[in-house]
């Protein structure tokens, strides 16, 4: 074996070493739904300020794709929120059902989705009797489920939720409302790509443009960040998995032109252009491909290098015989050759 190769496989054994360790430390925590009622008694919980700001902070941690620092974060996070809940469930309902949504987004993220499901699955118990908060966590199921290959499930989840949070009126419903039926309207429109539905998922993109057009841009209510560009960019990842690699390109090229495509998180940009590095390559052309994994190693590196989706689009670029010399060595660098 080469040294190049030994030093590859050696970084890939460390980093599967370090996911696994961060692995059980958010398992050892998300499943521990329940405090005993002694650590309740003994141990102060946080401030109710201060939690929330804790939670704010890890949110946006992973907005900036800095994942590790969120592996990090996470499990006290979850015991603070945990404890708090348990101390006083009407002060507590929000920070842990956030705590467990910014759980399950990073574990989707690692490629851990039946971890992931478990996070999720406590989030959608701790918003019970809130339509707002159950409408929010279920913005995570469908992401887990789509991870773990459920696409119906996920597209029936999807649409129950959002049906359940739409407003009678649209033209009288709050931008959160609307931002929250519109990104699950979202996350069903993607299922059904996933399943090859195309007209069923033009029409719930089409429902979602709608709404997104009444809260406009630059909000993020309930961490969705939806908005007339944040459904465009579902369009690319749609017509993708539906295997329109010509609709995809001209939407992505569309729709990051605007000064809104801009205005999103780096991890929502960094996801987006690997979803349009796979529509270059199944336009077959890898060299649009390369660079579009290059622009999106500079806007969240932790995006490539920390999510096992996104390293199998860079190794599948970079087995391309005509892939650019960039797209070659960042390979090399994340050992996927």
């Amino acid at each position: 074996m080469s040294d190049a190769g030994a030093v590859d496989d050696r970084g890939e054994q460390i980093q599967a070493a370090e996911r696994e360790a961060a692995k059980q430390r958010i398992l050892a925590q998300a499943d521990a739904d329940r405090i005993p009622a002694e650590e309740t008694t003994r141990a102060v919980p946080d401030p109710a300020d201060r939690l929330a700001r804790q939670v704010a902070h890890a949110w946006t941690t992973f907005q900036h794709a800095r994942y590790p620092q969120v592996v990090g974060l996470v499990p006290q996070l979850l015991t603070d929120a945990q404890r708090t809940h348990a101390r006083d469930p009407g002060e507590g309902r929000v920070p842990l059902v956030e705590a467990y949504r910014v759980t399950a987004a990073l574990l989707v993220k690692l490629g851990e989705a039946d971890l992931a499901w478990l996070a999720v699955d406590r989030a959608m118990s701790a918003a019970i009797g809130d339509r707002m908060l159950v409408a929010a966590a279920a913005v995570q199921l469908g992401p887990v489920l789509r991870a773990s290959g459920r696409v119906r499930a996920a597209k029936s989840a999807a649409l129950a939720a959002a049906y359940r949070i739409a407003p009678p009126d649209p033209d009288a419903g709050t931008p959160a409302e609307l931002s929250l039926c519109g990104t699950l309207l979202v996350q069903a429109a993607l299922a059904v790509a996933r399943h090859g539905g195309d007209h069923a998922a033009a029409e719930l993109l089409g429902e979602a443009a709608g709404m997104a057009a009444r809260v406009g841009e630059g909000h993020d209510h309930h961490r969705t960040g939806f908005g007339p560009t944040a459904v465009d960019l579902a369009r690319v990842a749609a017509a993708v998995d539906l295997g329109e690699a010509r609709d995809a390109v001209a939407w992505h090229e569309k729709t990051t032109q605007r000064d809104a495509w801009r205005w999103l998180p780096p991890e929502h940009r960094a996801a987006h252009l690997l979803d349009a590095a796979r529509a270059y390559l199944q336009a077959d052309d890898p060299t649009n491909a390369g660079r579009t994994l290059i622009e999106a190693d500079r806007t969240a590196p932790a995006e490539l290098r920390h999510r096992p989706a996104a390293r199998e689009v860079v190794a599948q670029v970079a087995r391309d015989p005509h892939a650019p010399a960039t797209i070659i060595q960042l390979a090399l660098t994340l050992g996927v050759t």
